[in-house]
C-alpha cells in the first residue's frame, strides 16, 4: 500500500489504536511497549502484511528528532529537583563518562570482530551508548517494582541526560568517517561546544520562557501548552543554530520550569504527558516501518555478538568506571550497569549515516535495529527480576494504599489564617505566581467584595482582598504574612 493523502489519515489513525489496546499487553506481561510499537509497524510495513511503502529515512529523521523533542520535555518538566540534586553528580558522570566509556569499549570491540575502519566502529558505539528511560520505567511499573533510596532518580537522570551526549559522539564520528583526512583531534572543539552552548543555552531560555509564562496575557487557558511547546521549539532550533546541542539544551530547559512556578502548570504537565506518549507511539511506528526485516536477517549472527557484548561488557565496563569515586553499595552498580535499555533513540541516530551516504549505512542500521530489539527483550524483561536478585527492589504500594495516601494528601492544612491586603502591601496588584508563596502553604480562596473567588496562579490580588490560607503549621502562616507584607 502506497502512502497517500486520501489513506494516510486513515492508516495511522487506525496504527494508533492498535498500538494503544496492544500496549496494554506491556503491563499485564512486561513486555516494553517499544516492542509492541516497533512490531506493529513492521507488520504493517512492506515486509509485512500491511504492505505499506516507507522508506525515507529523511522523513524518519523529522519524525525522530521531533518525538525527542517531546519526550526529552516531558522527562524534563517531571523531573524534581529535591530528588535529582542529592545524585546530581552520579548521574552526570553515568550521562557523559559512561557513555563515552560504553561508546568507545563497544567501537574497539566492533573494530576487531569486523571489518569495519576504527571510526565506522567509533560511531556505531556512539550510535547505541545511551539508554531509553521510557521503557525502563514502564516495565518497572507493570512489574509494581519500586526502587530503594536514590536509585529511580538516579536512573532517571542519566537517561534523561544521556541522549545528548550519545548524539554528539554520533555526529563526531560520523564526521570523521566521512572526512578521512581529519584527525580526532579535530572533533574535539566541536564536542565541547555542543555541550557548553547547549547547557548555558538551556539554563537561559528556561529562565527566559518561565517569564513569557507568567507574565504574557493569554485569554485561554488551553493555549498555555500551545505556548510552551512553541518555546521548546524555539529552543532547540536556536541552540542548534549558534552550534549548541539542542537536546541538551530543551531537557535543561524542561527541568528548570519543571520545578518552578507557572500559571496553569499541571494544564501544561498534563499536555506534555499525553503528548510524549504520542510521540513515542508515532516515533517506534515510524521506526517500524522504516526497517525491513528480510534486511536485518543477515545481520543477525555480528548483531548479536555485539550486543551481548554491549549488555554485558561495555555498559558495566562504562558504569563501574564514571561511579569509581562514588560512595555505593556494588549491588546497585550491578543494576545500574543492567538497566541499560536501549531503545529508539539509537534506531533514530542511525538514519544519519543513512542519510550520510557513507559505504556502510544500511549495515550499521540493521545491526543497531538488531541492538536494540535484543538489548528490550533480554533486559527489558528481565529489570523486575533482576532488582528483586540483587535485592535492590521494594514493593510499590498497593492501590488501595496509594488512593488513601492520595485522600490523605487532599485533607486541608493543620493552619489557616485570613489575612487582609492593604494598599500598603506588597501583594496588592501582584499577580500570585509573582508573590514566591511558601511551599507550604496555599490560598484556599480569596473573598472580595462579598464574593469568594478561586485563586489560580494568574489571580491578582487587589487591595482589599481578604486571603484564606491554609498551612502544614503557624510557622508558615508567619512567612506567608511577610511574603505578602
Amino acid at each position: 500500500m502506497n502512502l497517500t493523502i486520501e489513506n494516510i489519515v486513515f492508516v495511522g489513525s487506525v496504527l494508533l489504536l492498535i498500538s494503544i489496546i496492544v500496549g496494554k499487553t506491556s503491563y499485564k506481561f512486561g513486555v516494553p511497549t517499544l516492542i509492541l510499537f516497533l512490531g506493529i509497524g513492521m507488520i504493517a510495513g512492506s515486509d509485512g502484511i500491511g504492505g505499506i511503502q516507507f522508506d525515507n529515512p529523511e522523513i524518519a529523521q523529522f519524525i525522530g528528532i521531533v518525538s525527542l523533542n517531546f519526550i526529552l520535555f516531558s522527562g524534563g518538566l517531571d523531573t524534581h529537583w529535591s530528588s535529582v540534586k542529592p545524585i546530581l553528580r552520579e548521574g552526570l558522570a553515568l550521562s557523559t563518562v559512561g557513555v563515552l566509556l560504553t561508546a568507545v569499549s563497544l567501537g574497539c570491540f566492533v573494530f576487531y570482530i569486523t571489518d569495519f575502519t576504527i571510526y565506522e566502529s567509533m560511531l556505531l558505539g556512539s550510535i547505541v551508548s545511551s539508554t531509553d528511560a521510557a521503557a525502563v520505567f514502564s516495565i518497572l511499573r507493570s512489574k509494581s517494582l519500586a526502587l530503594k533510596t536514590n536509585l529511580r532518580p538516579t536512573l532517571e537522570l542519566e537517561s534523561g541526560s544521556n541522549d545528548p551526549m550519545a548524539y554528539v559522539l554520533t555526529i563526531a564520528f560520523l564526521t570523521l568517517v566521512i572526512n578521512q583526512d581529519q584527525g580526532l583531534a579535530s572533533v574535539i572543539p566541536m564536542l565541547l561546544t555542543q555541550m557548553i552552548v547547549g547547557g548555558i543555552a538551556g539554563f537561559l531560555f528556561g529562565k527566559l520562557s518561565k517569564i513569557t509564562i507568567n507574565k504574557i496575557q493569554l485569554g485561554f487557558e488551553g493555549l498555555y501548552p500551545v505556548l510552551v511547546i512553541s518555546l521548546m521549539f524555539i529552543t532547540f532550533s536556536a541552540t542548534e543554530f549558534i552550534g549548541g546541542n539542542g537536546f541538551l539544551a530543551i531537557y535543561i530547559c524542561a527541568v528548570y520550569l519543571g520545578n518552578q512556578d507557572l500559571i496553569h502548570k499541571q494544564t501544561i504537565l498534563k499536555m506534555f504527558d499525553g503528548l510524549a506518549w504520542l510521540m513515542q507511539i508515532v516515533l517506534f511506528l515510524t521506526l517500524g516501518l522504516l526497517v525491513f526485516p528480510t534486511q536485518v536477517i543477515p545481520y543477525i549472527g555480528i548483531g548479536l555478538m555485539i550486543s551481548l557484548f554491549l549488555i554485558f561488557i561495555a555498559r558495566p565496563v562504562g558504569v563501574f568506571i564514571s561511579l569509581g569515586f562514588f560512595k555505593m553499595k556494588m549491588r546497585r552498580r550491578f543494576y545500574i550497569s543492567w538497566v541499560g535499555l536501549r531503545g529508539a533513540v539509537p534506531i533514530v541516530f542511525a538514519t544519519y549515516p543513512l542519510l550520510a551516504g557513507i559505504e556502510k549505512a544500511n549495515m550499521i542500521f540493521n545491526i543497531v535495529f538488531f541492538i536494540s530489539l535484543t538489548s528490550v527483550l533480554i533486559q527489558g524483561t528481565t529489570l523486575s527480576v533482576v532488582a528483586k536478585w540483587l535485592k535492590v527492589g521494594l514493593p510499590e504500594e498497593s492501590s488501595t494504599q496509594r488512593n488513601m495516601n492520595h485522600l490523605i494528601s487532599e485533607i486541608p492544612k493543620t493552619a489557616m489564617r485570613e489575612i487582609k491586603i492593604s494598599q500598603n502591601c506588597k501583594a496588592a496588584d501582584t499577580k500570585i505566581i509573582d508573590l514566591g508563596f511558601p511551599k507550604n502553604a496555599i490560598i484556599a480562596m480569596i473573598k472580595r467584595n462579598d464574593k469568594f473567588l478561586t485563586p489560580k496562579g494568574s489571580t491578582v490580588i487587589h487591595a482589599g482582598d481578604t486571603l484564606v490560607v491554609l498551612s502544614e503549621d503557624e510557622e508558615g502562616l508567619d512567612d506567608v504574612i511577610k511574603c505578602v507584607n
